[in-house]
């Protein structure tokens, strides 16, 4: 089995981080314990661009020092002496020492622009040799024709195989969408000569650097407008040398402006521009000179609450500004969640993910993880992708969200919401959601149809058909109807409003499934090696036995549906036959009618948790159950029990809380939480499409 595995190139701006960002989340669904390696970093303060992404993205529990051989300096000193062997051997030290410490180690190349860019050809495939690791080479397709492109493919495969490596496989990236399938036509070919060649699109938004990214280059200072402005794309930059009336005749969307710190009027003309439906939305201004805006100027940018730019200060002049700006090249960092989306969806859609698993032969850990979990649920969600409609287009959290749910190819996606509004939000938050489908309910030509559905619905209940009508242009009984027409799989809401205003329309009309008395919840929580699932810990106050045993079943089958194996305890404060009274006796019986519903289930109970969850413990108190010590599905008694262990196992054991995970309905719509993060929505729209998958198979 290969424990490592070498990514490089033979030239600069290959677009090696995309790569070991693309291989860092393949292997963390894979392997618990993965390390990162770099034969040769820069010295200095500047972190090594993939040394940072990798430990801040994937929590590497190493010191830096743990995950290089040596700095450019070092090398040099070494090599300028001709001791290339000591060099080679102190290399070989180095990495073993981090190899004892992982299950797999990612060791990527030189950059072709330090230490000597005609020697590091020879260096990276002599390093790959000596330790012992298979090749993944990266060409760059960048501005090339097919013919290019397929020559260097073959060219690098030829050179490093002569060099006695072993190429695993040939990633060519940053290739023209119009000659896209030519190449990878031409290149699938000759699989037989060269293995398998991946080719990844260009991504021009790949290649724009962020304001943020500008900023540290300039050394600037942030004095004004939104600091989520930073993750901004830069797609030109252009110095305002000009009168205002001529500056704004010129600016597109993307800019960011260069100016003067003394131009109130280019300051004051672009913070309008941003709030105005008829001119483009800049990327940022950038102030030269050091000269602070006179404070009725700062006054008047502190009172607009609606730019969504930033505004930075340098102390150079404008045209060394302009210059170190037009020298910035983007780079992928662990805290553009963006471009990381981005990113990984241009690799997920280029690369045979499971032909390059096997082809790396990773053994499937028995540890999972929070950010395995998370990523096996964007894996779940790409094999087979729904349909999910978001009623809380006017929400940043769920625009953020939504861009990148289609970034990473998880789910199609439906916005409720003015049309004219989202877009004004969309733009001003300088989001790309063009994919995503944006619905006007008061002007959506399934209004009427949606009204006279919902009258002939809840008619029974004394309904009058004006009130139907009206009812229905609420986003939430909208969104609902669509799930309920067909029209999309399922529904994410909650982000502001109530959980009641959330799901009282699923309720009245989406309706439980059959063979299930009641609608239930679960979180998943993710602890530092396993996922666990815990219901019901938001719905039900205090369940009758029938119901309990209707959660733990719907607890179960939502727990396979992820990939957990369902081993459900049935929790009390006492374990087997030890206790006595009304609670325990709940408990009981519901464990006794759902295993008569599922036999196939294993279940136990009445169950202490500490007896669930710990086999030495479990071994005293319930020996020779195969639910005792090694439970997957805790079934608390009543809402307050499972409402307060869920908070304290995340807070105690620093455990990640994914849900409430809505289960018993015939289609899918979950509840968030008033305080969720964009992650957290991300996370829920996953479950709930690959909840609609399981709800779209044949009984």
């Amino acid at each position: 089995m290969n424990k490592n595995v070498y990514i490089t190139a033979m030239e600069p701006r290959s677009g090696k981080s995309l790569v070991l960002l693309g291989m860092m989340e393949l292997l963390s669904r894979r392997v618990h314990n993965i390390g990162i390696f770099r034969p040769i970093i820069k010295a200095g303060e500047c972190p090594d661009i993939y040394l940072e992404l990798a430990m801040t993205r994937y929590k590497l529990k190493f010191q830096k020092e743990e995950l290089y051989g040596f700095t450019h300096q070092e090398a040099r000193a070494l090599l300028t002496a001709g001791q290339y062997e000591t060099l080679m051997k102190s290399m070989v030290e180095k990495y073993k020492a981090l190899e004892r410490q992982c299950e797999f180690v990612v060791c990527v190349g030189t950059d072709y622009t330090g230490v000597a860019t005609a020697f590091e050809f020879d260096f990276n495939a002599d390093v790959a040799n000596q330790l012992g690791c298979p090749l993944l080479t990266v060409v760059s397709g960048e501005d090339k024709p097919a013919e290019d492109v397929i020559a260097a493919a073959r060219v690098t495969h030829e050179a490093f195989r002569d060099k006695g490596c072993t190429v695993l496989a040939t990633i060519v990236n940053r290739v023209k969408p119009d000659i896209l399938d030519d190449v990878a036509r031409q290149l699938a070919e000759k699989k037989a000569e060269m293995g398998p060649v991946y080719v990844l699109r260009d991504e021009p938004a790949l290649n724009f650097p962020t304001v943020g990214e500008i900023a540290r280059t300039l050394n600037a200072r942030f004095i004004g407008g939104e600091s989520n402005g930073l993750d901004r794309e830069v797609r030109q930059a252009k110095v305002a040398a000009m009168q205002l009336p001529h500056v704004l005749e010129r600016i597109e969307d993307g800019d960011l402006l260069i100016t003067p710190g003394d131009r109130a009027d280019i300051l004051l003309g672009s913070l309008l521009a941003s709030i105005s439906e008829q001119a483009p939305t800049i990327a940022g201004i950038v102030l030269t000179v050091g000269m602070m805006p006179e404070p009725k100027v700062l006054s008047l940018i502190e009172g607009l609450k609606t730019h969504h730019f930033s505004i930075l200060l340098v102390d150079a002049d404008t045209y060394i500004t302009a210059t170190k700006v037009n020298a910035v090249s983007s780079i992928v960092r662990p805290d553009n969640h963006r471009k990381v989306a981005l990113a990984l969806g241009v690799f997920e859609s280029g690369v045979n993910l499971a032909e390059l698993a096997e082809r790396i032969a990773v053994v499937r850990s028995t540890r999972v993880t929070p950010i395995m979990f998370e990523y096996d649920l964007i894996e779940r969600a790409k094999a087979n992708r729904r349909h999910i409609v978001l009623p809380e287009g006017n929400e940043d959290r769920i625009l953020r969200a939504a861009e990148i749910v289609l970034r990473r190819n998880a789910a199609e996606i439906t916005i409720l919401g003015n049309g004219e509004e989202v877009q004004r939000k969309i733009a001003a938050l300088g989001l790309d959601l063009r994919r995503a489908r944006i619905v006007d309910p008061a002007k959506s030509e399934w209004r009427e149809d949606f009204g006279e559905t919902y009258f002939e619905l809840r008619r029974h209940k004394g309904l009058p058909r004006d009130v139907a009508g009206d009812r229905i242009l609420d986003v939430s009984y909208f969104g609902t109807m669509m799930v309920h027409k067909g029209l999309a799989d399922g529904m994410v809401s909650g982000s502001i409003h109530t959980t009641q205003h959330t799901l009282r329309p699923a309720f009245e009309f989406i309706r439980t499934k059959p063979g299930f008395s009641l609608i239930s919840s679960v979180f998943f929580m993710c602890l530092a090696d396993r996922v666990l699932v815990y219901g019901d810990c938001a719905v039900n106050p205090n369940p009758d036995p029938e119901q309990l045993a209707d959660i733990a079943i719907a607890s179960a089958e939502t727990a396979q549906a992820f990939g957990i194996e369902p081993r459900i305890a049935m929790l009390s404060y006492s374990t087997g036959e030890s206790g006595k009274g009304e609670d325990v006796e709940k408990v009981r019986t519901a464990t006794r009618l759902a295993k008569e519903r599922r036999p196939d289930l294993k279940i136990e109970g009445p169950i202490q948790y500490d007896a669930a969850i710990d086999a030495s413990v479990a071994a005293t108190k319930l020996p020779g159950s195969e639910v005792a010590g090694h439970a997957t599905v805790f079934i608390f008694p009543d809402l307050n029990t499972g409402n307060n262990t869920y908070k304290a196992v995340q807070r105690s054991a620093n455990a990640v809380a994914i849900g409430p995970v809505i289960q018993g309905l015939n289609k899918p719509v979950n509840d968030l939480s008033r305080g969720c993060t964009v992650t957290d929505i991300v996370n829920t729209v996953t479950i709930t499409a690959i909840q609609a998958q399981a709800a779209q198979k044949p009984a």
